[in-house]
């Protein structure tokens, strides 16, 4: 698949979706280690970025163990949005995408995001600006639509492909869905199955299994599959997918000493990158499913939670290595 001169090859991409307080640089390379064709970063600011916040300046950092790379962006203004793009392009990522799509009552608030939706001209605007200020190809992530009553997708599709993006990823819920209710892929097998559209077309939302990945592609046909919430705290999602869309078996899960030992890893070049107080406190977020299953865990789970130190941490992994 060509992402403008950006070959990423496989015949079906996997990408990890950009998600916020998830995909830092840590979790970027563990989700690339363990089967992911493409990883976006968290979404910076383009308003963040002109003001040199330094939370904002920290997203733009990529390491080349995880690439490709997406650098994702967001905001409303045309000019900040540019001026933003060439801030980022000079961090080197393989790709500037353009979050239009986050339903996120903060960002939809700034009129970004998701509620681009509601206005196709300046979204265009923006795209079309961008496009023309980088090297680099530019990508976007968006819904089919702001509500049931505004689903613009598939012209908005052909606006966004004639301002020159090279790739379009789309959650097949609305901005109001949030991530309830089903992902409506119909709509996104409009915009791959319409005759002018011949950029990549990414589908996103509910794919949480193998045999779930193998439906939508099968179904719905997609250049590659993106995936979200499924990897929070199994960074596996991708290596299972690819197995089963290559094989047609499932690979085995992770063992107790592989999740043990992976997020261990993780928490520590987290600790790395954000000092200990805060890396103890963001990885709480994956506990849950780095050890999804295991019988009787909630006790385990609520002493994870309580952790403070890297050394409390390992002293609760211990007991669990020794329970199971």
């Amino acid at each position: 698949m060509h992402i403008g001169p950006l070959l990423i090859d496989r015949k079906t991409p996997l990408l990890a979706a950009p998600m916020e307080d998830i995909t830092d640089p840590p979790f970027r390379a563990l989700c690339r280690q363990h089967g992911a064709d493409m990883v976006f970063t968290e979404f910076a600011s383009s308003e963040g970025l002109l003001r040199e916040a330094r939370k904002t300046l920290n997203k733009l950092d990529v390491l080349e163990n995880e690439r490709p790379v997406g650098i994702q962006l967001f905001g409303h203004r045309v000019e900040a949005m540019v001026e933003a793009a060439r801030i980022t392009e000079a961090a080197g990522p393989d790709v500037i995408d353009l979050n239009f799509g986050c339903p996120v009552k903060k960002v939809i608030a700034k009129g970004a995001g998701a509620a681009m939706l509601k206005d196709p001209d300046r979204m265009v605007s923006i795209a079309s600006a961008v496009v023309q200020a980088v090297k680099v190809p530019v990508t976007v992530k968006t819904r089919i639509g702001w509500d049931d009553s505004l689903k613009p997708i598939v012209e908005v599709a052909e606006r966004l492909q004639d301002a020159g993006i090279s790739m379009i990823s789309i959650h097949g819920r609305t901005a109001r869905q949030l991530y309830g209710g089903t992902a409506d892929w119909s709509m996104i097998a409009e915009v791959k199955n319409n005759p002018r559209m011949h950029i990549p077309i990414i589908g996103n939302g509910d794919v949480i299994s193998p045999e779930t990945a193998r439906e939508k592609l099968d179904r719905y046909g997609v250049d590659g599959l993106m995936i979200g919430r499924a990897m929070i705290g199994y960074p596996w999602i991708f290596r299972e997918v690819r197995s089963f869309l290559e094989t047609g078996t499932a690979c085995a899960p992770p063992t107790l000493a592989e999740r043990l030992e992976v997020s261990l890893g993780h928490l520590e070049r987290s600790i790395s990158r954000k000092g200990e107080r805060l890396a103890v406190l963001e990885i709480r977020k994956h506990y849950a499913r780095y050890f999804k299953g295991l019988p009787d865990f909630k006790p385990f789970k609520l002493q994870l939670m309580k952790t403070e130190t890297l050394d409390q941490v390992k002293e609760v992994f211990g007991e669990i290595g020794r329970a199971y």
